[in-house]
């Protein structure tokens, strides 16, 4: 089979391009391995895992998994990493790894819109990084490592007491939202004056102020003008 690598329980299905998990990877491989590693394809859906129950390290990196990812349930998962995905909502993430990965230990979502960092942003700093792990601690407690750093007790304490705070919530807005909302045009009138069929008077003030002590602009006015 080109591109599967086993060794013992390992089994590498790398850069194949492949959009599902092939069946017959799981036809084969699945009663056995503990280890898959299907990083470097171009997975949306994680439909075939369902035939590796035993697995207790899954590497889904460099693929296009989002927010619809479904994972069967693995008791004996300890290892997943999702990194650079398309995966954006954290909070039903945690809660569903929570559900079907009960033994998890090390998670990584690096380069995820849902890992707030200069990976995805450049206008995301530490302070957005440490909410996040905070968050994360909360909803998955056991975990030991996150990103590639190791939990300290200090943000697990720190979960405990501030991680049901640290969720942040962004509007999406969407193409159609933007589209459909009316383009606004810069006037320097008040809002009032801006029909043409309105003749009522309208007040404004106006941020800038005359000083000086002569009105230069007199000297253009004739008398009939006035």
């Amino acid at each position: 089979m080109a591109g599967l690598v086993v060794s013992g329980t390992q089994v590498s299905y790398i850069g194949q391009d492949c959009r599902e998990i092939p069946e017959h990877l799981g036809r084969d491989c699945g009663h056995f391995a503990k280890r898959l590693d299907l990083s470097f394809n171009l997975l949306r859906s994680l439909e075939g895992l369902s035939a590796f129950r035993s697995l207790e390290e899954l590497i889904l990196d460099n693929n296009q998994l989002g927010d619809d990812l479904v994972l069967p349930g693995l008791p004996s998962l300890h290892t997943l990493t999702l990194n650079k995905n398309r995966i954006t909502d954290l909070e039903y993430l945690l809660d569903h790894l929570a559900e079907v990965t009960p033994a998890l230990e090390y998670l990584s979502l690096l380069g995820n819109v849902a890992c707030p960092n200069e990976l995805v942003s450049l206008e995301k700093d530490e302070e957005d990084y440490k909410r996040y792990r905070c968050f994360v601690l909360y909803k998955l407690p056991n975990l030991k490592f996150l990103d590639a750093r190791k939990v300290t007790r200090q943000e697990r304490e720190e979960a405990l007491v501030r991680g049901a705070f640290m969720k942040v919530v962004k509007p999406k807005v969407s193409s159609e939202d933007t589209a459909s909302s009316p383009e606004c045009h810069y006037t320097p009138l008040p809002s009032a004056s801006r029909e043409l069929t309105s003749h009522r008077g309208v007040l404004g003030k106006c941020r800038y102020v005359y000083y000086g002590k002569n009105s230069e602009g007199n000297r253009f006015i004739r008398d009939d003008q006035l």
